[in-house]
């Protein structure tokens, strides 16, 4: 976008996707797997910190192998930047991840300081992800608070 005006198709991508990104970040904490269904393309491509995951199902089957495991958990977004070409997107935004123990390990924590870089393709008029990577900066806790 550096160098140019933005459209207003551009400035509707941006609020649409960043409204997806809160969607998506909602429905991890709310255990929402079909949800993250709808917002990924079922062949997504995925990195989130264990190498590269290929098709939906298997970024869904890694999130529930950690998130079905511990407590409540908030991930929060921040610092946005959505560039738009055509029914091509790319945005980058901060993720602040909070997990909390359960159980046992209720007095655990685990949190994560990272950036989440999503290519996004617009299919039938709808924004759909078609790439999460994952770049963690730093981690404060215990890996204990997930139970695998």
């Amino acid at each position: 976008m550096i160098g140019r005006d933005m459209t207003l198709d551009d400035l509707i991508a941006h609020h649409q996707i960043a409204r997806l990104l809160a969607e998506f970040a909602r429905a991890m904490d709310e255990r929402d797997w079909s949800r993250i269904a709808e917002i990924l393309v079922d062949d997504a491509v995925a990195d989130i910190g264990e190498g590269r995951l290929n098709g939906s199902a298997a970024l869904i089957a890694t999130l529930r192998r950690y998130l079905d495991t511990c407590g409540p958990t908030q991930h929060l977004l921040g610092n946005l930047i959505v560039d738009v070409n055509g029914d091509e997107a790319q945005s980058r935004c901060y993720v602040s991840d909070m997990h909390l123990g359960t159980g046992e390990r209720k007095h655990l924590t685990f949190a994560t300081l990272g950036d989440y870089h999503d290519r996004w393709r617009k299919i039938d008029g709808c924004w759909r992800m078609v790439e999460r990577i994952k770049h963690n900066r730093a981690h404060v806790g215990s890996f204990d608070v997930f139970q695998i």
